[in-house]
């Protein structure tokens, strides 16, 4: 039987590269995208693009027309559960026999994270399901923080002293295309296959190591902040984040700070046969994100 795979998410961190790993194994592959004439531009011919809105229902029919996996990533905009099951049951209703969830470390047990919830919401439409619970994403760096660090030269966040098992998105996605692509052995009873990973790098660092990895690679001073959360939470509003966006990431870095985010595992090694990549690594690689002649002072 040919898998057809639905990737949400499609234009972001991890999304983005699951359709391309999938592309290039030349697999049926459908990107969920808000534009799909734009996406098809970055896609390429390889992947169909469909127009999803988990807020929309009318899209949901033809998005899921045909496909019998899912790879499943909660928008950041949206933290309200209500918003995103009615999605997940049209998917049931129209054949998906398994998601693969893009989750974060620790989510069964916080319950104020809505991956928990998501979680929960998908255990009950009784379909094999796989949690990808990532630890912090490097790729953060780049996108989230990029402009403090290419104008400011900082690294702004609460996450006090407490130390991180930084992932790279790109070994993420590895693991998802991996566990997509896998064919389950029926002789090993393994047709229903609910399974949890937890997906971290191979050492934990505090953000003041994080930043010397930074300057040492850019070759010149890159600061830890080590900001309050009320400053963290002020500045990034005034940098335009929605507060539902700050919030999950206050919760992210509160975890961090009391020490909850230092889990190492060898999940990653043992599914992909090759060590993690690590943050120097990481920083070498996407190096041009962070360049500036001329930084500017902090505000």
């Amino acid at each position: 039987m040919v898998t057809n795979i639905l990737v949400t998410g499609a234009t972001g961190n991890v999304g983005q590269e699951v359709v391309r790993l999938l592309s290039l194994q030349e697999l049926p592959v459908t990107a969920a995208v808000r534009n799909p004439i734009e996406a098809a531009k970055s896609f390429g011919s390889n992947v169909r693009c469909i127009l999803f809105d988990f807020t929309n229902p009318d899209t949901f029919a033809d998005a899921f027309a045909g496909i019998n996996k899912l790879f499943l990533v909660r928008p950041p905009a949206i933290a309200n559960i209500h918003k995103i099951t009615p999605a997940l049951n049209a998917a049931k209703r129209a054949g998906v026999e398994e998601i693969v969830f893009l989750s974060i470390i620790g989510a069964d047990k916080n319950r104020i994270v809505p991956h928990y919830k998501i979680e929960r919401a998908i255990e009950q439409l009784n379909i094999s399901a796989i949690f990808l619970r990532c630890s912090f994403f490097m790729q953060n760096l780049n996108t989230t923080h990029r402009e403090d660090i290419r104008l400011r030269d900082r690294l702004f966040m609460p996450a006090g002293n407490g130390r991180t098992s930084f992932i790279d998105v790109r070994d993420i996605a590895a693991v998802a295309v991996k566990i997509l692509t896998e064919v389950p052995d029926k002789s090993k009873g393994e047709l229903s296959r609910n399974r949890a990973y937890d997906l971290t790098g191979t050492v934990a660092l505090t953000y003041y190591e994080v930043a010397s990895i930074f300057t040492t690679v850019l070759g010149r001073q890159i600061q830890y902040t080590n900001s309050s959360i009320p400053i963290f939470v002020w500045q990034m509003l005034r940098q335009g984040f929605s507060w539902q966006f700050v919030l999950v990431m206050v919760g992210i870095y509160t975890t961090a700070r009391y020490g909850l985010a230092d889990l190492v595992t060898s999940n990653v090694h043992q599914l992909l046969e090759h060590i993690p990549i690590s943050m120097q690594q990481y920083v070498e690689d996407y190096r041009q994100c962070w360049l500036c002649l001329q930084p500017i002072a902090v505000g």
